[in-house]
């Protein structure tokens, strides 16, 4: 099947349905048109195209990793990206902080009732050409509407399979005194995107969304023998939290110096305005990584090869004190405990 035109016009007229409708959902004429016209049309691959109620798969030889997560962003779009290829992107980066390439994606659609059938579309093809970024294929999923006012637009439920073709053990339990922890750029954005657009902030240069798959630099730091212990993404409680499962599931203390933690200025002033701890903001395209000190420029040359613009930083280490603390060096040299936050700074952002 031909890859659909993100540019070409929705495949259900606007003269038929201009509008998701309830009849969408139940099964009949309709949800059997949406499905032909806007999801077989824009995900069609061999295992989609049987049409049966469940696929069938052939995986390669390895350890499997499997995830799931579901995406409520609001707004729909945002600058730097959408719910569509947020939704693979976050998927694919869970998957990746196993040391796993992906492989399939399943995906399921909440629609309310009156979403113009545009922006649907608009959403199904930047899902689409996200999933064929990452090398992986939807193979199948699942439609429901709700009554209008229900359903915030649109939600979408996406399981990620992928294949771990590492013999590591990449979790909290394989992290060591010594190790470097790395970032893989500036941190906030994708929160700060979002937090701009709701309340109407400007800034000199535009804040976009980092939205993003990480798995490349991942498999390109295993390629190259990176002894990777413990891989995180930094979504909803953003570096802090991150690290606070990390050290707390490991028993070791981490030692941060906050001039290493990399900020961009207008993230920062926009946190400022709000309030907010950009170290507690959610990334979609961020994760941290903990490697042996003396793999610490290898990782770092790598992970600059596959993003030639990322402020990729060593930003602390892990210590044998058996705490199972996050500690910050401030820029002025005091030491204080970086604790879990109580909860979710900026809701409804992924």
């Amino acid at each position: 099947m031909s890859t659909p035109d993100l540019q070409a016009s929705c495949p259900i007229p606007i003269t038929e349905y201009p509008r998701v409708l309830m009849a969408h959902g139940g099964g009949g004429r309709l949800m059997h048109q949406l499905l032909e016209r806007i999801f077989i049309t824009a995900f069609g691959n061999p295992i989609l195209l049987l049409r049966h109620d469940s696929a069938q798969l052939t995986v390669p030889p390895g350890r499997l990793a499997l995830t799931t997560d579901s995406y409520v962003v609001r707004p729909l779009f945002f600058p730097g990206g959408d719910i569509g290829s947020l939704a693979v992107h976050g998927t694919v980066n869970d998957l990746a902080m196993s040391g796993a390439r992906p492989l399939y994606l399943t995906s399921a659609f909440i629609l309310e009732e009156g979403l113009p059938m545009e922006t649907l579309w608009r959403i199904v093809c930047s899902m689409s050409a996200a999933a064929r970024l990452c090398g992986a294929q939807i193979i199948t999923g699942d439609t429901k509407v709700v009554d209008k006012g229900k359903g915030d637009g649109l939600f979408i439920n996406t399981t990620g399979l992928g294949v771990i073709e590492t013999s590591l053990v990449i979790a909290p339990e394989s992290v060591r005194p010594g190790d470097a922890i790395l970032v893989n750029g500036d941190l906030g954005r994708h929160g700060m995107a979002i937090m701009a657009l709701r309340e109407g902030l400007e800034f000199e240069s535009r804040i976009e969304s980092d939205s993003a798959p990480v798995h490349q630099s991942v498999l390109a730091l295993l390629a190259e023998g990176v002894a990777v212990h413990c891989l995180r993404d930094l979504t909803r409680g953003g570096l802090t939290s991150a690290l606070n499962e990390i050290a707390q599931t490991s028993h070791f203390s981490l030692d941060l110096e906050e001039a290493c933690v990399p900020v961009r200025p207008d993230v920062r002033a926009a946190c400022e305005i709000l309030g907010l701890d950009p170290m507690l903001v959610a990334c979609e395209g961020r994760f941290t990584a903990f490697v042996p000190e003396a793999q610490v420029r290898q990782a770092i040359s790598l992970l600059r090869d596959q993003a030639p613009e990322a402020d990729i930083r060593q930003i602390g280490r892990v210590t044998s004190e058996r705490s199972g603390r996050v500690y910050l060096r401030s820029t002025l040299g005091g030491r204080r405990i970086l604790d879990m936050p109580g909860g979710e700074q900026l809701p409804r952002i992924c």
